[in-house]
């Protein structure tokens, strides 16, 4: 199966699948920085969890802006790179 065949098939996919978490990405000077903290609800995975919040404050929910070429959402996409657990807040990334 080809991954054009996998990404488009029926079902959900998930965020980090999308693009939203790069454990390899090196902030550019230009990149806004945001730092979130989240509580994953039991049974989601930490970065899993990281790379929604990054997809949802970004493109994931995007309206199609026609003025825009769909190729845009690359640049506007953001990317979760980094996750670790709150000091004394357990179940907190």
């Amino acid at each position: 199966m080809t991954d054009a065949k996998r990404r488009y098939r029926a079902g959900v996919i998930k965020y980090r699948q999308m693009g939203y978490w790069d454990p390899d990405y090196v902030p550019k000077p230009t990149d806004t920085i945001c730092l979130f903290r989240i509580t994953p609800q039991d049974g989601v995975d930490p970065i899993e969890a990281a790379a929604a919040v990054a997809g949802e404050s970004s493109t994931a929910t995007w309206t199609v802006v026609w003025t825009d070429r769909l190729t845009a959402c690359d640049s506007y996409r953001a990317k979760a790179f980094k996750v670790e657990p709150v000091p004394n807040n357990p179940g907190q990334v």
